[in-house]
């Protein structure tokens, strides 16, 4: 169903804060599983607006599955040029596959899809929620680094690409475990460019963990603490780098009565540091006027005409009345474009 129909966000609120249970699954790679798509042409409902803010949409889909693991998407990494993707679900599954396009390129759907349990240092399937809550994929070298929630910690995963069999190995958590909330913590977790001014460190932001000050907990793996202005309406729930070494940060806003939105916000790379404040301008902002869902995943990747797309997928909550959205855009040339131009 689409979002348009306000009335929904009652029961939402309460799926947005508990989240999705848990299902049994084997621990080997299963079998390819098949996913539906219903293409989605237009992103603003009822009008071709192509521009939003300084993004152009250039296509996506709703999809399912009879599947019932998959659900809860709540990551995404594409593999060069958007060929393929690996993402992964806050009950504890690894989602890969590719993406299919139309003759003009726009995605249409998802075919060789794989999902598979992950499994912890044991090399068990994550027991329960609480250790299975897992939010933020990044890849650094030859290994998938994911972060989790409830039971906050990072884990990283060898091969990168294919992680399936792969036992997690904990990486020392930047900020104590104590600072960060339940259900609010480290939801971004993000590997910038080797030739940006981070060269190649990892970054991690929390989704509503915040300093005395009100700002957002967040860290650079093995150099220390910064923090992320916040917007007290908005909470973060994805990021990652742009070629240039500038940080995007996906953020959720959920007010209820229909009051939900999300925005991209883009951090100049050089600002980001061991006990900086920072900051950026918003790239587009949306709501119920257009195509959205709980938005949840973000990725970058430049395509082989030379240009910058993102990808944003939702995390359906495993829930009849929300959506899991694969949506893509491309970045425009005119870096002033902002979120007032939609």
């Amino acid at each position: 169903m689409r979002l348009a129909a306000v009335g929904r966000w009652g029961l939402v609120a309460a799926l947005l804060v508990a989240g999705a249970t848990l299902s049994p699954a084997p621990r080997a790679l299963s079998a390819e599983t098949q996913v539906r798509a219903q293409p989605i042409a237009r992103f603003a409902i009822g009008r071709d607006t192509v521009r939003f803010g300084a993004l152009d949409y250039v296509g996506g889909f709703s999809y399912s599955s009879s599947d019932r693991r998959l659900k809860g998407v709540s990551s995404i990494r594409m593999r060069p040029e958007g060929a393929g993707f690996l993402a992964l679900t806050d009950t504890g599954f690894w989602f890969a596959g590719t993406i299919r396009r139309d003759a003009d390129g726009r995605p249409v759907g998802i075919a060789d899809a794989r999902i598979a349990p992950m499994l912890n240092p044991a090399g068990r399937t994550m027991p329960n929620k609480g250790q299975a809550d897992a939010e933020g994929l990044a890849i650094s070298g030859d290994e998938a680094l994911v972060s989790f929630e409830r039971d906050h910690r990072i884990e990283a995963f060898s091969p990168a690409w294919a992680p399936f069999e792969a036992r997690g190995r904990r990486v020392p958590l930047p900020i104590p475990r104590g600072e960060l909330r339940g259900n609010g913590g480290i939801e971004t977790i993000a590997a910038s460019p080797k030739d940006s001014p981070l060269g190649g460190a990892v970054v991690i932001v929390a989704e509503r963990s915040i300093d005395d000050a009100g700002n957002l907990l967040a860290a650079i793996l093995g150099r220390g603490p910064f923090t992320v202005r916040r917007d007290e309406v908005w909470a973060v729930t994805d990021g990652t780098f742009l070629p240039d070494g500038d940080l995007l940060l996906l953020e959720r806003r959920f007010e209820g009565f229909g009051r939900v939105g999300m925005r991209i916000r883009r951090i100049d790379g050089a600002s980001i540091r061991p006990g900086a404040l920072v900051d950026g301008p918003v790239l587009m902002e949306a709501d119920l006027g257009e195509e959205i869902d709980n938005m949840e995943g973000l990725d970058a990747w430049q395509g082989s005409d030379g240009q910058i797309y993102l990808s944003l997928v939702s995390d359906d909550n495993g829930s009849f009345i929300q959506r899991n959205l694969y949506l893509e855009f491309r970045l425009a040339e005119d870096r002033q474009a902002t979120a007032g131009e939609r």
